[in-house]
């Protein structure tokens, strides 16, 4: 990797951190609400955090991992929510929305294989059809036409961490990484194994003989991996926001929520 592609994954990395731990926090359900299905989000979610007695979470680090918590709340109110907003003052909101779209769309074979993987094969079909739908009718993916279309509208996403704790394999301790966030040992290595399957991480992985990515000139691979985070960006730090403020120790929510909605998402 040269100098410049270097300082390109470098000068994303903390937007792309913070996408990734956050979209656990985005996606925790709330009491029979519905969750949006772009951003994940649910209406509302700072309330239901009360709601739930305490679970046996395994944090054998957790001094440290409160460390790093701390690092990276200052590193999302301080850093990630200025940078979000200069953002959204180039790309307006209908703008960004439309690149969401897009970059969810191009996430099917990550969705799809991991549908295949559990024997899942009528979602896997459903699938399928939403990508085709989206592609073909919605400029690419752009804009998102399978929710007009009921069957496909509100289809439940699929991960390697899921799928890894389908056929067994337990969570592990949890672990906050600087800026990338908290996970499960088991969801962390289904994030890395998604990221090998995703479209959108085949330059940084070098998976197998991508030319048209390696092609690509240092500031198109920066521009690719600053919109895809940012097109979700706000409502993650809205959320991690609520949650904050709502909490009487924002970090045993953060952590025991995201594993409150794992395990409810492998149990589907």
């Amino acid at each position: 990797m040269n100098f410049h592609r270097l300082l390109a994954l470098t000068s994303v990395s903390l937007a792309l951190g913070v996408a990734l731990s956050s979209s656990a926090l985005a996606q925790t359900p709330s009491s029979g609400r519905a969750i949006d299905e772009r951003t994940g989000a649910a209406p509302d979610l700072a309330d239901d955090y009360g709601d739930y007695a305490a679970i046996n979470v395994s944090d054998p680090l957790e001094e440290f991992n409160r460390a790093i918590f701390k690092f990276n709340d200052f590193t999302y109110t301080r850093v990630l929510r200025p940078a979000v907003k200069g953002y959204e003052w180039v790309v307006r909101p209908p703008v960004n929305r439309a690149i969401g779209n897009f970059y969810d769309n191009i996430r099917y074979p990550v969705r799809l294989v991991n549908c295949l993987l559990q024997g899942k094969f009528q979602r896997a079909g459903l699938e399928t059809k939403k990508f085709a739908v989206n592609t073909l009718g919605g400029l690419g993916g752009f804009i998102r036409q399978s929710d007009n279309v009921p069957d496909i509208a509100k289809l439940p996403r699929e991960d390697l961490g899921q799928t890894l704790g389908f056929y067994g394999v337990p969570h592990g301790p949890y672990i906050v990484i600087p800026v990338f966030g908290g996970f499960s040992l088991r969801d962390l290595g289904g994030r890395l194994g998604d990221t090998a399957v995703s479209p959108a991480g085949w330059e940084y992985i070098h998976l197998g003989n991508h030319k048209w990515a390696g092609e690509l000139e240092w500031e198109w691979q920066t521009a690719i991996t600053v919109t895809d985070t940012m097109s979700t960006m706000r409502e993650v730090l809205d959320l991690y926001t609520q949650m904050k403020n709502a909490a009487v120790d924002p970090y045993l929510s953060l952590r025991d929520g995201t594993r409150r909605y794992r395990d409810a998402e492998t149990a589907r």
